[in-house]
């Protein structure tokens, strides 16, 4: 969803700073692979590829800990379909975004039978933000690091990004900046101390948003909010009632994601009834409730 393609932005944008925060190394000559593994029998949109003299750099960010096929299988996938492409040296590191205390995230290598491998793994809740703070290009991860007052870490993020001083880079690490905090931060205090209107003029916001309306239904959550919508929404659309259909789009948001602050309810209780059938079918695709109030911005009038 949209954190992987920020995550990607950064990455394809800035990737010298990257590598230095990564691998520790300074490098003139980088070339980023969009697509060098999107054939099958590997489908790898969620990962960045970048090659520099005699290696390729794998970096796989990840919201969830949870994977299919298992993580460490995928990242021999990966190196194998790698190798075999550039014989080369691959160095693989996985990110993992949002907190957990799941075994996952502390898991770094494949150990089945007589095979081993191994990838690196970074857990973002465990970095130092001053790194961060330092290079506008690390600021959107600034808001994931360790800090014993995450809403002072969050105000000084706010602070360095507000100093940025050329324009597009402004708007576009701002926005960044915004919806990587909706991993940790309630939305209301992100509004408070960003300003929402450059993160919806931004070039990468309206990447996002262009790349969500495209995007199909995940068969991974198609089961039971598929069900929810047929049996709510397209009954609330016969009917014509919006009551209706915005107290099915509340249940299944309530089901997902456990609770639903009031400005978000209010700005659900102001789309038409085709904009719920559209929002309740979005859902599908939603990793966190920061996800609707990025889809309700990008619908509001």
């Amino acid at each position: 969803m949209a954190y992987d393609n920020i995550c990607k932005y950064l990455a394809e944008n800035y990737p010298a700073d990257l590598v230095r925060w990564l691998h520790g190394i300074e490098v003139t000559e980088i070339s980023v692979l969009k697509t060098e593994l999107n054939t099958e029998p590997i489908h790898a949109d969620s990962l960045t590829l970048l090659q520099t003299p005699n290696q390729i750099l794998q970096w796989e960010f990840q919201t969830l800990p949870a994977s299919k096929p298992s993580l460490p299988l995928r990242m021999l996938k990966y190196w194998v379909r790698l190798k075999e492409k550039y014989n080369c040296p691959v160095e693989q590191v996985v990110i993992f975004l949002k907190f957990t205390t799941s075994n996952k995230a502390y898991t770094n290598q494949l150990l089945e039978g007589n095979t081993s491998h191994g990838y690196r793994v970074i857990r973002m809740w465990e970095q130092d933000p001053e790194q961060f703070l330092a290079n506008p290009a690390l600021l959107p991860f600034a808001t994931l690091a360790f800090s014993e007052s995450p809403k002072r870490l969050l105000e000084q993020v706010a602070a360095a990004v507000d100093r940025i001083e050329e324009p597009l880079a402004f708007s576009n690490i701002s926005a960044c900046t915004q919806l990587l905090a909706g991993l940790r931060f309630d939305q209301r205090l992100i509004t408070e101390l960003f300003p929402e209107e450059v993160m919806q003029e931004s070039v990468i916001y309206q990447k996002i948003i262009q790349k969500g309306h495209q995007l199909g239904l995940l068969e991974g959550k198609r089961e039971g909010l598929l069900e929810g919508k047929r049996e709510g929404l397209l009954e609330g659309k016969r009917e014509g009632k919006q009551e209706e259909g915005y107290s099915i789009v509340i249940r299944q948001l309530t089901r997902r994601f456990g609770s639903v602050d009031d400005q978000l309810q209010l700005g659900i209780q102001k789309l038409s009834v085709a904009q719920l059938e559209e929002l309740s079918e979005a859902l599908l695709d939603f990793e966190t409730v920061t996800d609707v109030a990025v889809w309700l911005a990008s619908h509001q009038q």
